[in-house]
Order: structure tokens, then C-alpha cells, then sequence
């Protein structure tokens, strides 16, 4: 499957971030390796290098398809539904 078959990573759904820290981890006091974000809701969770992999589990709970990485200066998408990376707009945002 090509990015091209994947109707998922071409959402426009692009929802500012709710926090600027997992969220989970956050609320618990514990550490995380890197950020994603559910372009969906704006769900911020860490990554599976992490030990608590929230930005799975968010997804597995939601069935919100698309994340984007949280990282400064990356952009880059991921589709887990079909497994596959986007390029993304560059763009993070936060709410305020």
C-alpha cells in the first residue's frame, strides 16, 4: 500500500494540541521519550519508545487514525490504520 491509498493521512482535521506535554504522563508525574499528536482532538501522548506508549493506547481507544509528530522541527504523520507514514503540513499548534 502507497501513501496514496490511505484516505486517512489525507485529512484535513488538524486540531491544536490540548497540552504541550503527553497528557498522561503529565497527570502522573512521569517521563517520556517523544510527542504525538492526534490530529483528530488534539491529543498529546508519548511515542512507543516511551514506557507507557499513551499515543497507541489513545489510539486503540478512540480509533482516531491519524498522529503527527510532536517534536520541534518535525512534521512527518502516521497512519495507524494502514501503517504508513505522511509527509504532514508542518504545522503544530496548541490551545491556549
Amino acid at each position: 500500500m502507497s501513501r496514496g491509498d490511505c484516505k486517512h493521512l489525507e485529512t484535513d482535521e488538524n486540531v491544536p494540541a490540548r497540552t504541550k506535554g503527553c497528557e498522561e504522563c503529565l497527570k502522573m508525574g512521569d517521563e517520556w521519550v517523544h510527542l504525538r499528536r492526534c490530529l483528530q482532538c488534539g491529543h498529546v501522548g508519548c511515542c512507543d519508545s516511551s514506557i507507557h506508549k499513551h499515543a497507541t493506547k489513545h489510539f486503540r481507544s478512540t480509533h482516531h487514525p491519524v498522529v503527527q509528530s510532536f517534536e520541534p522541527g518535525e512534521a512527518w504523520t502516521w497512519c495507524y490504520v494502514d501503517e504508513l507514514f505522511g509527509e504532514g503540513d508542518g504545522e503544530q499548534s496548541y490551545n491556549s
